[in-house]
Parts: structure tokens; sequence; C-alpha cells
């Protein structure tokens, strides 16, 4: 399933709380069109782990993508996260998800995959979801290098591309080398799918080895710069890229680098 529609950079949105931790809508729809009205924007991506997706209820995320669908123009795509620990209640997710309004569905791992799993069991998770939508476009998602044994080999990576509807991997790997070494795989076994450089820090580093895009939080606060460093690496203009990382990179460090790296989102 060739499908380039979906290459280009997607705020991560985050999700406001109110001070009882309900979500505050009203806040989340000004904070969403503030993303997405700059030049270059393709959509965004919602209910990931900026958006709280492993706290809040299903019924939440649905909300979320109700709201953002009555945000955005018909022109601006919408990725929503799925999470759950079950397989499931993940294709439930993802059903609602896509009667709410998204274009598109990104899968996270169960935070139990993290202490082991296999390869049949990850792309038993992913095919049951996708079963549950067909025809949706399906983002994967690369977790952190530090994030246990979630992040995918290379042989697990191989099986999940013959999912048909695989259209993008966001790469949070935060691993310069890992980012490479995936990003060739990839163009290897399935050219039409966008990797996407999605490590804040990391976006020139991995933009210049090659990338069809982003999806990163960062650019819910710097989405000119990353759309300008995006463009200053496919025209090869170094010294224009490496100019805006230097803007990009003081906040990025603020934000993710600085520990404990859980915060990130309230930092934000």
């Amino acid at each position: 399933m060739s499908d380039t529609r979906f290459h280009g950079i997607y705020p991560s949105t985050v999700l406001p709380m109110r001070v009882d931790f309900s979500p505050d809508w009203e806040a989340y729809a000004k904070h969403t069109a503030h993303c997405v009205m700059r030049p270059g924007i393709r959509g965004v991506l919602i209910n990931g782990h900026a958006g709280e997706n492993y706290v809040i209820t299903r019924a939440e995320k649905r909300r979320a993508v109700e709201v953002t669908r009555a945000t955005l123009d018909a022109t601006k795509l919408i990725v929503a996260g799925v999470n759950a620990e079950s397989s499931l209640e993940a294709a439930e997710e993802a059903r609602e998800a896509c009667a709410a309004g998204a274009d598109a569905i990104m899968v996270f791992l169960p935070n139990a995959f993290a202490l082991a799993h296999t390869t049949a069991m990850a792309v038993l998770h992913h095919r049951c979801i996708a079963d549950a939508v067909p025809g949706v476009p399906m983002f994967l998602f690369q977790a952190h290098h530090a994030a246990g044994r979630m992040g995918f080999t290379p042989e697990t990576m191989a099986e999940l591309l013959k999912i048909e509807t695989i259209v993008g991997i966001k790469e949070g790997g935060w691993e310069v080398d890992g980012y490479d070494a995936l990003r060739r795989q990839v163009k290897r076994l399935r050219p039409d799918v966008a990797v996407c450089a999605s490590g804040d820090e990391h976006l020139l580093a991995c933009m210049v080895h090659g990338s069809d895009g982003s999806l990163v939080s960062l650019a819910d606060l710097m989405p000119d710069e990353i759309v300008a460093l995006d463009a200053a690496v496919r025209a090869n203009d170094l010294p224009a890229a490496r100019a805006l990382h230097e803007k990009l990179e003081p906040l990025a460090e603020a934000i993710y680098g600085a520990p404990p790296g859980g915060r990130a989102t309230a930092r934000l």
C-alpha cells in the first residue's frame, strides 16, 4: 500500500488537563488549531505519549479525535495513537478512532512488551488491530532504545512490514545509528513506507541520513523551525540546517534531555 500523502511534519499534541485531571477540551482545541496553522504542517499525531495515551480512558481518546476533527480542516491529517495492553482493547480503540474521524492510526506496543516479547507476539498484536480497521493506514512506533525490550528487532520489523496497510514508522529510538539501520532496512523491503525521524534532540542528524517527515511534540512549540529544517536538509543547505539546529537544540534538550524523562510532557 503506497501512500506518500502521509509524508511530512506532524506536531504531536499534548492534552491539557484541569485540576481534577479531566481533559480541558476547549484548551485542547485551541492548542491543536495553533499546531496546524503554520505553513508546511501536514497534520497532527494525537493520543500519543504527549497526549497521555497511557492514562486517559477509551472514551476520552475517542473524544480527542472528535474534537480534533472538528477543529482541523479536511486538508490536515489526523494520526490517532492506539495504546492498550490488550490487543482486543487496542482493536476497539482503533475502530472508535476511525469512526470519530482519524485518517490513520499509530500502534504503540503494550508496556508489558518491555519485559519480553517475540516476533510472533508483535505481529499478532498489529494484525489484530489492522484486521479491525480494514484498509486504514497504520503507523508503527519504534520505541526508545532504553525502553527495555520494547523496540523492534530487525527480524520483527521485517515481519511487520508484511502488513500491507502500514504506511509509516515513527522512529523514536533516540539513537542515530539505530535510526539509520532501521531506515535502510525499511527502504530495502518497503520503499513506500515513510520513515519519520522523531527523536527531538536528534532531528538534524537523522534527517541528514534521510527522513520522510517527523511526528514530534517539539513541533507544538517550534513548528516553523522544524519545517524549515526538513526543507533545508532536503535542499542540501547544510549551513541553514545547522543554524536551525542551534535554535532547536537548547529547547529540545531542556524538555527531553533533563531528568526525569517522564516529565517531558509536563515541561511542554
